[in-house]
């Protein structure tokens, strides 16, 4: 893969691709960060050699401020407004990194605001930090509404109640609220903190099977259908990881390391990584 964008520094690492968003003065989704999002999240969608893909910002004040209100401004509205039957390019863009076979996570260091927190909002995890990360709906206050799937997604991550306080407050959510209400996983007291752990985490989720990280993730976004379709879909997606040759591979060596033994049981996270790390030296 190229891998080639005007506003994104790419690095790749034994499957963990960290992609920097730069672009200054404050990282406004300008079009170009947009057209370079869209075709980034393109690109990594079908690149078999990534497992995680981390988003962060060169800027540790702003991860995105917000879509251009400029470039808004400039939307034909000489017509009555028509519902599309299609998703716009900005819907396809979230729902790649919410559906894509690999785990998005977002080191959000600072403001994430507008588009730019309905796109934070779509991927899987999102990491802050106290007295820095803050997000924002600004819309409604500028007489629009979240169009790029924030009153879809925002209910879906912290309830309808504060979908509502976020979207129709316009005002700024910090990192222990946004934390309390679920939308961030955890904020951390320094950037060092927050840097570590999403190191050592992206790094741990890519020494797993890809299939096994694939099939999860579709099968915890399932989990928007009703229950009972849910479950049977589970059962499905169980059964075609049981087929897979890295589940086979570690179980076996798992058991052979210690699993299902008391010493092994009492270290199980520190045990997965070590099974893990010795399948992958086999192959």
């Amino acid at each position: 893969m190229a891998y080639d964008y005007e506003t994104l520094g790419i690095e790749y690492d034994k499957g963990v691709l960290t992609a920097t968003i730069n672009n200054p003065p404050m990282n406004v989704m300008t079009p170009p960060l947009y057209m370079d999002l869209v075709g980034f999240t393109s690109e990594v969608e079908k690149d078999e050699s990534v497992k995680v893909v981390v988003f962060q910002s060169a800027d540790a004040d702003f991860f995105i401020a917000h879509f251009d209100v400029e470039a808004i401004l400039e939307f034909p509205i000489d017509t009555p407004a028509e519902k599309s039957l299609e998703f716009s390019d900005f819907h396809l863009m979230c729902e790649r990194v919410r559906t894509m076979p690999k785990a998005t996570i977002v080191k959000m260091a600072g403001r994430a605001g507008g588009g730019g927190n309905e796109f934070a909002s779509s991927c899987d995890m999102r990491f802050g930090l106290k007295g820095k990360t803050v997000i924002n709906q600004m819309e409604v206050a500028l007489g629009i509404l979240p169009g790029g799937t924030g009153t879809q997604r925002l209910p879906r991550l912290v309830g309808r109640g504060r979908a509502m306080e976020i979207c129709l407050g316009s005002d700024d959510i910090d990192a222990e609220t946004a934390a309390q209400w679920g939308y961030l996983n955890r904020v951390f007291d320094s950037a060092n903190e927050l840097d570590g752990f999403v190191d050592s985490l992206s790094k741990r989720i890519a020494c797993w099977p890809a299939e096994a990280i694939a099939l999860c993730k579709a099968s915890i976004n399932n989990a928007e259908m009703p229950l009972s379709d849910g479950l049977l879909e589970e059962a499905f997606l169980f059964q075609q990881t049981l087929r897979t040759k890295g589940a086979q591979q570690n179980m076996r060596k798992a058991m052979a390391m210690g699993l299902q033994t008391r010493e092994g049981e009492l270290r199980m996270g520190e045990l997965c990584y070590d099974f893990a790390q010795a399948a992958n030296d086999e192959d």
